[in-house]
C-alpha cells in the first residue's frame, strides 16, 4: 500500500446559495471522489451526493484492493460509473423536482500499490511530479471537443460560450460510456489534486502548480488553493482534494 496523506475542502463560494459539490475519501485512503452537481433547486446537490454514495459502494463490492489487476480496476470503475449513472437517471425520471439533474465525477482508487484515475464531466485530476503539473483527465465539454478538433484555439476556449456545456456527465445517456482510466505508478513527492471546475475557473495551471508545490501538507494545500480560487473571482462552488505521496 502506498504511503499517502490527504486533505479535502468544499465551500459554497461567493456567488452561490448552496453547495452542489460533494467529496469523499474513505478511512483506508483507497477511494477518493469529487463530484460537481448540476440542475435546478437542490437537484444538483442531490446528484453529487448520490455519486459519492454509489461509486464507493460498488467499488467496495467489486474490488479486491490488495490484489486486483489493472483490468479488474477498469471493469470495477466502469461498473461503478454505470451504476451511479443509472441511479441518478432513475431518480430524475421518478421525481419531477429532480428532472434533468446530473453531476460530474472524478475518481481515484489505490489498488495493489498503484493509483488509478478516471473522470466524467469537467471536474479534473492533476498530478504534480518532478516539478511538472499534468492534467490527467479530459474535460467532457463542447469547448474541449472543439479545441481537440482544431476548430477553436486555446485562447478562444478560455471565454467560449459553450465552455461549461457538457456532453457527458452522470445523469445523461452517455454518462455510462467506457471509462478512460489512467494508471499511475506513484513516486515519493508526487502531489495529486482532484477538484471541481470552480477551482480552475479561478486559477490557471501555473498558479495551481505554484500553490500545490509550496504547500507543506495536504490540509494547507486545499485551503490555499480554494482561497486563491475565490480571491481570483471563481463564480462557482469550489472543492479540492489533495493527496501527498510519501
Amino acid at each position: 500500500m502506498v504511503q499517502i496523506r490527504a486533505g479535502q475542502l468544499s465551500v459554497t463560494g461567493n456567488y452561490r446559495e448552496n453547495n452542489e459539490d460533494s467529496c469523499m475519501m474513505d478511512d483506508q485512503q483507497r477511494i477518493f471522489v469529487v463530484a460537481d452537481g448540476m440542475g435546478g433547486q437542490s437537484s444538483g446537490e442531490f446528484a453529487s451526493a448520490m455519486a459519492i454514495e454509489f461509486i464507493p459502494k460498488v467499488l467496495r463490492e467489486t474490488l479486491n484492493f490488495d490484489s486486483a489487476t489493472a483490468r479488474d480496476v477498469e471493469q470495477a470503475l466502469d461498473k461503478a460509473i454505470s451504476s451511479a449513472n443509472a441511479e441518478i437517471i432513475a431518480r430524475s425520471e421518478a421525481d419531477p423536482a429532480m428532472k434533468n439533474m446530473g453531476t460530474t465525477a472524478v475518481i481515484m482508487v489505490q489498488v495493489s500499490g498503484k493509483l488509478y484515475v478516471v473522470g466524467v464531466g469537467d471536474s479534473r485530476v492533476y498530478r504534480l511530479s518532478g516539478g511538472r503539473l499534468e492534467q490527467l483527465t479530459t474535460d467532457h465539454s463542447i469547448t474541449q471537443a472543439l479545441l481537440d478538433s482544431g476548430t477553436i484555439t486555446a485562447e478562444d476556449a478560455q471565454n467560449h460560450r459553450y465552455r461549461n456545456v457538457l456532453y457527458r456527465y452522470l445523469g445523461c445517456r452517455d454518462g455510462a460510456a467506457a471509462a478512460d482510466v489512467r494508471e499511475l505508478q506513484p513516486q515519493a513527492g508526487d502531489r495529486i489534486l482532484l477538484c471541481s471546475d470552480g477551482l480552475n475557473d479561478g486559477l490557471k495551471d501555473p498558479q495551481i502548480l505554484a500553490l500545490l508545490k509550496a504547500a507543506p501538507d495536504p490540509d494547507t494545500a486545499v485551503r490555499t488553493l480554494v482561497d486563491a480560487a475565490l480571491e481570483a473571482g471563481s463564480r462557482d462552488n469550489v472543492t479540492a482534494m489533495v493527496i501527498f505521496v510519501d
